[in-house]
């Protein structure tokens, strides 16, 4: 098959980046938004990122365009859209004096500190390990999932099954919510993807319920069902890996990788070792 010709192939190559750069507009309009008091569209717009995060991926995986400068530009971006963007939400919302959740201010915005820090570093060791190679499974809880988690909070707020949990501490559970996800980023707990959805073999065909629940619920029950979605994740991680053994530790190679100096190759093909054709993104993939 001829390839395309050369102006073309530079138009898709450069359609993941732009996803990714409207993922980061609207990481930068969540803060803004929630400057002025607008939580709710704030969290939404978190959630539209996390959207945008998932999809330049796969359009560079199916448009075999995956370059090195959308791996390292999604990362980026998913710090703030992910780290920066979220911790912002809710420090305004929950921990800022005078704030709608009845916070007291003062150092309450450490925790904010420690999980954009967290992210960070959940985001450079993705690129170290895991960015570029096919995956069956996160190291540490994907940063998109944690941000998206706090980003749903607000929406959740307004629901009725929030009113009929009205005697929870939420102060108290959306402190140690934070802890947990700062502390899951960087651990060594294997999250698991999103299934592949087919019609030939059963896990394929429960991989496609599951995303047509999933798609469904988010979509008609989105403000009471996305909050609750996000917890059960985290949940679900820490859960399996209590089952497995409790937190699996780094395979050698990962130890290697992680500990060891990092050599970077000028040409494209050896951006962290060969890479196997379909599996290159252009902005990264979820990390």
């Amino acid at each position: 098959m001829r390839p395309p010709p050369l102006p073309l192939r530079r138009v898709v190559i450069v359609v993941p980046s732009l996803f990714t750069l409207f993922n980061l507009f609207f990481g930068i309009w969540a803060m803004v938004l929630a400057t002025r008091g607008e939580f709710y569209r704030a969290g939404w717009f978190i959630v539209f990122a996390g959207i945008l995060d998932t999809l330049d991926g796969r359009v560079a995986r199916i448009s075999g365009t995956g370059t090195r400068f959308g791996a390292e530009l999604d990362s980026l971006v998913d710090i703030v859209s992910f780290g920066v963007a979220p911790a912002f939400l809710m420090y305004q919302v929950e921990f800022a004096a005078g704030s709608a959740g009845g916070g007291t201010g003062g150092a309450s915005w450490i925790f904010c500190y420690f999980y954009v820090m967290a992210a960070a570093i959940r985001l450079a060791r993705f690129n170290v390990t895991q960015a570029g190679r096919p995956k069956t499974y996160f190291i540490g809880l994907p940063s998109p999932a944690a941000g998206m988690t706090l980003a749903t909070y607000f929406p959740f707020t307004q629901t009725t099954l929030y009113a009929s949990l009205h005697t929870l501490p939420w102060h108290l559970v959306l402190t140690f919510l934070m802890i947990a996800l700062t502390i899951l980023m960087v651990s060594n707990v294997h999250y698991p993807t999103l299934p592949r959805a087919g019609f030939r073999t059963a896990s394929g065909l429960l991989g496609l319920t599951l995303i047509v629940v999933i798609l469904v619920f988010g979509i008609w029950k989105h403000d009471a069902f996305l909050f609750p979605l996000g917890i059960t994740y985290m949940i679900y991680g820490v859960s399996r890996a209590i089952l497995l053994g409790f937190f699996k530790a780094p395979a050698e190679d990962e130890e290697a990788e992680i500990a060891g100096p990092i050599v970077i190759d000028e040409t494209e093909q050896n951006f962290r070792g060969p890479r196997r054709p379909g599996t290159g993104t252009g902005a990264g993939g979820v990390a």
